[in-house]
């Protein structure tokens, strides 16, 4: 193992001490002994108790409004400049929704009686600029990570606050089966779709689509580039998970609580609707399943413009063979990614089923609300990163020559 290597592995392991340190400091002015005692709060009040939830939301926000607003769009791509006016937004954002989030926690808190000592305007003003600077230290614990540690740092703390509650799950469901109320082949089959599902992703993940890339001869400067050949590689799964099935719920949820503002929450037709939509519903699996798909070429198109691509190629003097450049190009390359988008599609939408089959049906286990394939996703491919990282500093001498 190289010194840099060494170096990077542990401060990220520091860094992560300390985000799980952060979880277990309390709120200032909580009994907590007596929240342990409530029902409704099984989660402890950390100065990280909104974790990353704030800055994801803002980010995924800003990701959707610069899909469908071509300046925005143009401001991420024009420079460092431009990325940077791109980020403090993101952050502006952050502090609103996380400010408003803290405040209702806060103000929550103190309706519990013998909860908070001191049960005052100024316990609602501490706890939420507690919380709401939790979330911005996790931002900024993140960004070192990712700058000075091994693999990125927004997708590591996401995985350790997932990783944690592996132990709590897997002891319930031990109790639960020494129990009687679950069979131990149902859990066998847990494992072995798990299993399944790791490998799956592994397989999807490091799956690329290579279009062939010729570049002719190019002068810069003094020097003369030869003619080259390369490729391009286009993911299978390009738009992630996070956007598609983080927003695909808002497609039905918006419109249907605007329902419930004008007609009320108890009008028969707004209660029906709610009804139907619950986690684990048919209908709810439908809309969203067909959401989460749509979203997924959304998404995709974003990410992967041809367009734009087409146009970098011309620039730089390079083509596909066979394809005139231009128009042309773009046309193909697009038609390219709509074949693979399908996959990458129909691969996101299975994930996101897996917890509500498992409701559907009633085979469900005691898992916590965030095991399912989306969680999975997010290790995975967070695992995947750190391998690659790892790889590319122990073939990276100390001046940045590869060996």
């Amino acid at each position: 193992m190289s010194r840099e290597l060494a170096r990077r592995i542990a401060f990220t392991i520091g860094a992560l001490l300390l985000f799980r340190l952060g979880t277990q400091i309390p709120i200032a002015g909580i009994d907590v002994a007596r929240l342990s005692s409530l029902p409704n709060f099984n989660v402890r009040l950390s100065l990280f108790s909104l974790g990353l939830i704030p800055y994801l939301t803002a980010a995924i926000f800003v990701r959707l409004l610069s899909v469908v607003w071509r300046g925005l769009s143009s401001l991420e791509r024009s420079g460092e400049e431009g990325r940077r006016k791109v980020a403090r937004a993101t952050l502006g954002l952050t502090l609103a929704l996380a400010a408003f989030q803290a405040y209702g926690i806060a103000s929550t808190l103190i309706s519990f009686p013998e909860l908070v000592r001191n049960p005052d305007g100024w316990f609602v003003m501490t706890a939420t600029a507690s919380m709401v600077g939790g979330v911005f230290a996790l931002v900024w614990l993140s960004e070192q990570i990712t700058r000075y540690g091994i693999g990125n740092g927004l997708a590591l703390i996401l995985s350790v606050g997932m990783l944690v509650s592996l132990p709590r799950d897997v002891a319930g469901i031990a109790d639960v089966v020494r129990s009687g109320a679950v069979s131990g082949n149902l859990v066998f089959i847990h494992a072995v779709l798990w299993v399944v599902t790791v490998v799956v992703i592994v397989l999807v993940e490091g799956a690329r689509r290579n279009v062939r890339v010729t570049f002719g001869a190019l002068n810069v400067g003094s020097r003369q580039l030869p003619a080259r050949n390369a490729v391009l590689p286009i993911k299978l799964n390009s738009a992630g998970f996070l956007i598609p099935v983080t927003v695909a719920p808002w497609v039905f949820f918006l419109p249907l609580a605007f329902a419930g503002f004008i007609l009320g929450a108890d009008h028969p037709l707004v209660a029906a609707a709610y009804q139907h939509l619950r986690l684990g519903q048919p209908v709810h699996m439908i809309l969203v399943s067909i959401a989460v798909f749509v979203l997924a070429f959304v998404y995709t198109a974003y990410v992967v413009d041809p367009e734009y691509t087409a146009n970098s190629l011309a620039q730089r003097n390079g083509a596909i063979p066979g394809v005139a450049p231009g128009e042309a190009t773009a046309g193909y390359l697009d038609r390219v990614v709509s074949l693979t988008t399908v996959v990458g599609a129909v691969y996101l939408t299975v994930l996101q089923l897996i917890p509500e089959v498992f409701d559907l049906y009633g085979i469900g286990l005691p898992y916590s609300m965030i095991v399912n394939g989306g969680a999975a996703l997010v290790v995975v491919c967070t695992v995947l990163d750190i391998k690659t990282q790892v790889r590319d500093v122990s073939l990276t001498n100390p001046g940045g020559v590869r060996r």
